[in-house]
Parts: structure tokens; sequence; C-alpha cells
């Protein structure tokens, strides 16, 4: 298994990326946010024009494929003050989880984080994603907080960091 990390920087990979967002959002989060905010949230953080600005604005966004298939992408953000990258969204469909993926594409992450000489990958999980978090924790990364953030429209993101 060798995945490659594709860097999101044309409106045609913008728009798969869109398009796994919805994919995988739908399949993933409504059981555990439900519809309503899933559809809130994708029109927010993961259209078009949501991810051109946060390209704009310093995101990178890579698609995860292994030879021809596309697996599920990824997107972080560099703090250069504090020498931290977020892992702000890394999704992969469902058909491709539990494969090891997920760990092969966060080794191609340390890698980029190690090349921008920072120290830390820090992300937020929904507290009810369990498998989720279950994963995380088996990759190597600690619970060091809880927070909640008004997203707006009467929504919350729960989450620990």
């Amino acid at each position: 298994m060798t995945i490659q990390l594709i860097n999101v920087n044309d409106e045609l990979a913008i728009t798969e990326v869109v398009t796994l967002a919805n994919t995988i959002g739908k399949e993933h989060f409504v059981a555990i946010i439900g519809q309503a905010q899933v559809d809130y949230m994708l029109a927010k953080f993961q259209s078009k024009s949501a991810i051109t600005e946060q390209l704009k604005q310093g995101y990178e966004y890579y698609l995860l494929k292994d030879s021809h298939t596309v697996l599920g992408y990824m997107a972080i953000v560099k703090n250069e003050t504090d020498k931290r990258v977020q892992l702000s969204k890394f999704y992969i469909l469902k058909t491709h989880r539990a494969k090891g993926y997920g760990s092969e594409a966060l080794r191609h992450l340390e890698q980029i984080v190690q090349d921008y000489k920072m120290s830390v990958i820090w992300l937020t999980v929904n507290k009810y994603n369990k498998n989720t978090l279950t994963s995380y924790q088996k990759m190597g990364f600690k619970q060091t907080d809880d927070w909640v953030s008004d997203i707006g429209n009467g929504y919350v993101m729960d989450d620990f960091v």
C-alpha cells in the first residue's frame, strides 16, 4: 500500500474535495450531529467558495490517493508563531477505512511538519465520534482539552482537542 498526497491547487481538485466532503459528511456525520448541521457545515466550511478562501488564508489541502483511487482528503494550517500545525480536515471514504491508509497519510503529514520545522500536530474531534477518537489515539494523539465552538445558525462544535 502506497498512498500519495496530491496538493489541491486548482478548481478541478477543489471540486473533487467538495464532492468527497459531501459524500463523507453524509455517510459519517449525520448519525452524530444530524442532517441539518451536516448540511450547514458543508455549506459553510467545505463548499467550493469556502475552500478557495481557506487556500487564500494559508490552508493546504491534499487529496489522498492510492494508485488512481481517491481515498479521501486532508487539510492543514500552519501556525508559525507557536510552531504547530493544525490538522483541520482528515477524512477517508467509508470503503477505504480501517485499511491503514490513515496511518500512512499521517506519516506523510509528519514529514511535511518536519520539513516546515514545526513541532506539534493538533486537531479537534467531535466528542461523540468514538471510532475516530479511538483511531487517533492508536496513531499516538493525546487528548489535551475540550471545547465548544459556536459556528453560527444555532449550531456548535463540541470537540476534544
